[in-house]
């Protein structure tokens, strides 16, 4: 599928807002799952502790008034306020059961409650007839029995509590553990998300990058590969479509250039006098037949090379230094060139101490005669050229 690169953008966005959305929602719910878990077991803790107290002040109540009829002579009063605490007291047991699943607890209190319903029994007996006392002694009995199943009960509660404790503790470990992976694999996700989502944006980028470079150092013979039809597509090809153009053009200018050569060659030839071209730095670019007969050199030996380095007569690059270092015309400068076995007769040329140069025979020169250097400006210092001319006589 060939996206635009504003639609890669757009959908890199949407990815990287669903996966932030996504790991908001699941952190959410690892947290709402643990505020709901401890919620169920406070809520569950508290009802049981409010019932526990009621249930030990109803124990209490029920210890203070089976006293009372034991001790005192027993009133219609006192059993009838009994009964009623014993009837608060069976329904507080009932709905504490209710709250248990463990079956030794719900034991107990199935025990405690069938204690309380054996003394509403008694009572309601001696309630009934209040002169006969039989099972009165029992109350004391059956009280007794309450108070230690409570008791019993009481462990219980003490070990469900540290239980509750332990649960509350796993559950906050299991939660920091979810949401501690949920934040390592969002994390990984977003690092991978971050190298590979601006790579592929930014790859193609980096092949015109290229391909700039190879056309700054004149290399024509590349081309962009990409295969997207999207704004980076249609500038691809416009580079494509530009690189065979200064292809073409730099064939084109290739091929002027060597046309103006053989012209320049060829005119340079028909004139009968030695020609010589050198860049601003000193270095020969060009020389014509006659010189080369002249000199006795090839193109090799010439060519590319620093005048100091050729075989170049002194005079001929003491000439060119000096037009050199004037950057000016030079006109009608002496110049000597020697046959080979007297290579080293110009070097011996001086001033004599009375300023007079001593006699030079003609017959040991191949060439005597004047120069003329011309500078040819380019747009750059740097592209200035230096023609110069050797003629027998004076030019003027």
């Amino acid at each position: 599928m060939n996206l635009s690169l504003r639609n890669r953008v757009a959908a890199s966005f949407i990815v990287a807002t669903l996966v932030v959305l996504i790991l908001s929602f699941t952190v959410f719910h690892f947290l709402n799952t643990l505020n709901k878990e401890i919620e169920e077991i406070t809520f569950k803790s508290n009802q049981v502790s409010l019932l526990t107290d009621e249930i030990r002040i109803s124990a209490v109540m029920v210890l203070k008034y089976q006293r009372k009829i034991l001790v005192q002579k027993h009133t219609p009063q006192v059993v009838e306020k009994l009964l009623s605490l014993c009837d608060s007291f069976t329904w507080q047991l009932q709905k504490l059961e209710s709250y248990y699943r463990d079956s030794e607890i719900k034991n107990v209190v199935v025990k405690m409650l069938t204690f309380v319903d054996s003394l509403k029994t008694v009572l309601s007996n001696a309630s009934l007839f209040h002169r006969d006392t039989a099972g009165i002694s029992t109350i004391g009995e059956l009280s007794d029995k309450i108070l230690d199943t409570y008791l019993e009960f009481q462990d219980f509660q003490l070990l469900q509590s540290s239980e509750r404790d332990n649960k509350i503790k796993e559950i906050l470990r299991e939660s920091k553990r979810n949401m501690m992976i949920t934040l390592i694999i969002a994390f990984l996700g977003s690092i991978i998300l971050g190298l590979v989502i601006p790579g592929k944006i930014a790859l193609p980028f980096k092949k015109i990058k290229d391909a700039i470079r190879e056309l700054q150092e004149n290399n024509f013979d590349v081309s962009i590969y990409y295969t997207q039809k999207d704004e980076i597509g249609e500038i691809a090809q416009e580079m494509n479509k530009m690189i065979i153009s200064f292809k073409q053009f730099d064939e084109l200018r290739t091929e002027r250039i060597e046309v103006e050569n053989r012209k320049f060659d060829a005119l340079a030839n028909i004139v009968k006098k030695p020609i010589l071209v050198a860049d601003a730095e000193g270095r020969v670019v060009y020389m014509n037949n006659r010189l080369y007969s002249l000199m006795a050199v090839s193109s090799e030996d010439v060519i590319g090379k620093e005048l100091k380095e050729t075989p170049c007569p002194p005079s001929i690059v003491s000439s060119f230094e000096l037009a050199l270092k004037r950057k000016s015309k030079i006109e009608n400068v002496e110049v000597l060139i020697p046959k080979k076995e007297n290579g080293e007769k110009e070097e011996n040329i001086e001033v004599a101490e009375n300023g007079e140069k001593p006699e030079v025979k003609e017959e040991d020169f191949l060439f005597k005669g004047f120069a003329n250097i011309i500078p040819i400006r380019g747009k750059k210092k740097s592209m200035d050229y230096y023609l110069m001319v050797l003629s027998k006589d004076m030019m003027t």
